[in-house]
């Protein structure tokens, strides 16, 4: 709860206050694609809120330790995750509920609109075995005008957005997109219902 208020707190006194009519999405009615961006800036990781280079740098010391190279194969893979694995994943499954309606593309530079994702926080989970614990990502989604980045028609918090997996999954980067995934589904249900 105390991360939620503070989290709050910190988007309002940054001027990013949310818009509460989601039926904003109307304008996407007639739109053919709409670029999609990422924004990894200010990601915090884990319950204790670290920086994302500060959890990257304790991870990679963390595993290097246990065995050589580990952790710096490991750094690898987290960076690469952010394009390979999340993004792919959240249009993949947001495309899926709105395909016939709109294209939401990583690469449209003509769109009249952008959609952008800032990731807030996320929590890649665990897995041992039996026994597992889901991964987690909060993203704000701001719809705007491409001519107008000031003109914003929603945006709206995407709250712990749980990745949920079937079996065994030891790969946090692979949990984590399945956050990803989740939070693409819900938007896609929520633009495919306003337009």
């Amino acid at each position: 709860m105390t991360r939620y208020l503070l989290f709050t707190l910190f988007l309002l006194f940054n001027g990013q206050l949310f818009a509460q009519d989601l039926s904003n999405f109307k304008v996407l009615k007639d739109v053919s694609d709409v670029e999609v961006i990422f924004d990894y800036s200010t990601m915090k990781v884990l319950k204790d809120n670290y920086k994302e280079e500060d959890y990257v740098k304790l991870r990679t010391a963390e595993l290097n330790k246990k065995l050589e190279e580990s952790g710096d194969l490991w750094a690898t893979r987290w960076s690469r995750a952010k394009e390979e694995i999340w993004e792919p994943k959240f249009l993949l499954l947001l495309n899926k509920y709105v395909a016939d309606k709109v294209k939401f593309k990583a690469k449209a530079s003509d769109s009249k609109y952008i959609l952008k994702v800032k990731v807030a926080w996320v929590y890649p989970g665990w897995d041992a075995g039996l026994v597992k614990q889901a991964a987690k990502a909060n993203s704000i989604i701001t719809l705007y005008e491409r001519a107008n980045p000031s003109n914003v028609l929603v945006s709206e918090l995407f709250d712990e957005m749980p990745g949920s997996q079937f079996g065994s999954n030891f790969s946090n980067e692979s949990r984590l997109g399945e956050s990803f995934a989740k939070t693409g589904k819900e938007l896609g249900k929520i633009i495919k219902k306003r337009i």
